[in-house]
C-alpha cells in the first residue's frame, strides 16, 4: 500500500522537512510513503474563507483518484493511540487498498464535499496544530505504525 500524505500550504521549513524526511526514510524499507504538497496559486489565494475553501476542495477532488482511500484529519474526528493507528493500516492493507491518502487539511478546513469523500476522519489531538507540524507528527505516527506492525523496538507501550 502506498501512503500519501497530502497537505495544504506551503514548503516545509527545512527543520520539519528534515524531520519529515527522516522519519520517511525509516518507513521506506517497510512501505513506500511521500508528501504531496497542494498549493492554490498566488494569483487565486484570497481571505474570503468561503472562496478559499472552494480553490482547495478543487485542487483536492481534481487530484483524488478512484484508487485512492482518502483518510481525513480533523481535530474532529475519531481519535486513535498509535496501536489503532497500525491495526488500521494493516486492516486498509488486507483489504488491498492500493494508495491510502492522509489528508491535512487547509486553514479553514475543508469543505462539506471534500468531508464527503473522506472514508475516515481521524484526530491527532483536541488542540491545534501548524500545519508543517502536522506533517512531521504524521510522518512519525506512520512510522510509529510500522514500526509495531514488524515488532520493531521503537514503540514502548
Amino acid at each position: 500500500m502506498n501512503i500519501e500524505i497530502w497537505s495544504l500550504g506551503k514548503a516545509n521549513e527545512s527543520f520539519i522537512e528534515s524531520g519529515v524526511q527522516y522519519y520517511f526514510g525509516k518507513t521506506k524499507p517497510w512501505n513506500p510513503i511521500e508528501l504531496v504538497l497542494i498549493q492554490v496559486p498566488k494569483k487565486s489565494q484570497t481571505t474570503d474563507v468561503v472562496r478559499t475553501k472552494q480553490l482547495e476542495e478543487e485542487l483536492i477532488l481534481k487530484k483524488l483518484q478512484a484508487h485512492h482511500y482518502l483518510l481525513l484529519l480533523d481535530e474532529r474526528g475519531k481519535k486513535l493511540d498509535s496501536i489503532q493507528w497500525s491495526e488500521q493500516f494493516q486492516s486498509l492493507m488486507n483489504q488491498g487498498t492500493k494508495t491510502l491518502v492522509i489528508l491535512i487539511g487547509g486553514a479553514f478546513g475543508v469543505s462539506d464535499a471534500v468531508k464527503a469523500k473522506a472514508k475516515q476522519v481521524w484526530s491527532l489531538s483536541p488542540l491545534v496544530f501548524p500545519h508543517q507540524m502536522v506533517r512531521l507528527i504524521v510522518a512519525e505516527q506512520v512510522y510509529r505504525s510500522f514500526s509495531i506492525l514488524n515488532n520493531s523496538p521503537y514503540h514502548h507501550v
